[in-house]
Order: structure tokens, then C-alpha cells, then sequence
């Protein structure tokens, strides 16, 4: 094999097409633009989503939904893994350090899945009102 000899697959490169090279190639005249019309002129251009006038979909149809910024750096913590922080004192770090939650997260929330078996503090961090009542009936305390 030498490099003068290596070539393509077949089919691997297309022809180009060349327009406007007479009626034997078969894109002479109109190089296959067909006759009148926006389309068949030079600069005959117009946004993604325009319909000729008419209101478009996209304006016709309601908005819907919402999307919570915050949401994706959220994260859900279950009260039965706050056993495996070995420290009384939960905050974010404290999580992280005892890979509870993944070191990417800004925020989090503690829900009511699971028991706690001892007192915790919870500092810096979200609860739901059943995961606060359980926190407090342990005997813990949750400063916000």
C-alpha cells in the first residue's frame, strides 16, 4: 500500500452539484430552483417558523409549564441516610464529605422516607414538615 493509492470508499464522497452549467446537466436555466416564487430568487429568505404572514404555531399555541432553576442543583435527601453521616451535626458539607449527596449540588432537602434513631442538628438545609417532625421528635433541632 503506498499513499498515491489510497482512496475513498465508494460512495463515500458525493459529486458536487453544479448549477447553472447548461440544459445537459440538468440544473441549467433554473438550477433547480423551478420558476417564480420567494424561493427562486436570490436573498429570498425568511425566518425559521415563518408562515407567509399567517400567525405561527408557535404564537398560536399557549404557554405552558414551568422550569425550576433551581431544581437540578437540589438534592433530595431521605431520612435514613442521614444515618451514615457520622457527625450529630448535619450541614451541606457534612453530606457531601459522607457522600450522601454528589459533590455538584448546591442545595438540599431532607424528606420523610425512613426513621432517624438519634438526635441530629440540621444546619443550612431544607425539611419537609414530615421530615421536620421526625427530626424534632428524635429529639433534634433544625436551624434554617
Amino acid at each position: 500500500m503506498y499513499l498515491n493509492t489510497i482512496k475513498p470508499g465508494v460512495g463515500a464522497r458525493k459529486v458536487a452539484k453544479r448549477v447553472g452549467r447548461g440544459i445537459g446537466s440538468g440544473l441549467g436555466k433554473t438550477c433547480g430552483r423551478g420558476h417564480k416564487g420567494q424561493r427562486s430568487r436570490s436573498g429570498g429568505f425568511h425566518k425559521v417558523g415563518f408562515e407567509g404572514g399567517q400567525m405561527p404555531l408557535q404564537r398560536r399555541l399557549p404557554k405552558v409549564g414551568f422550569t425550576s432553576r433551581t431544581a437540578k442543583l437540589t438534592a433530595e435527601v431521605r431520612l435514613h441516610e442521614l444515618e451514615l453521616v457520622k457527625d450529630d451535626k448535619i450541614s451541606l458539607e457534612a453530606l457531601k464529605t459522607a457522600r450522601v449527596i454528589k459533590q455538584h449540588f448546591k442545595y438540599a432537602k431532607i424528606i420523610a422516607t425512613g426513621e432517624v434513631t438519634r438526635a441530629l442538628n440540621i444546619k443550612g438545609i431544607t425539611c419537609t414538615s414530615g421530615a421536620r417532625a421526625a427530626i424534632l421528635n428524635a429529639g433534634g433541632s433544625i436551624e434554617e
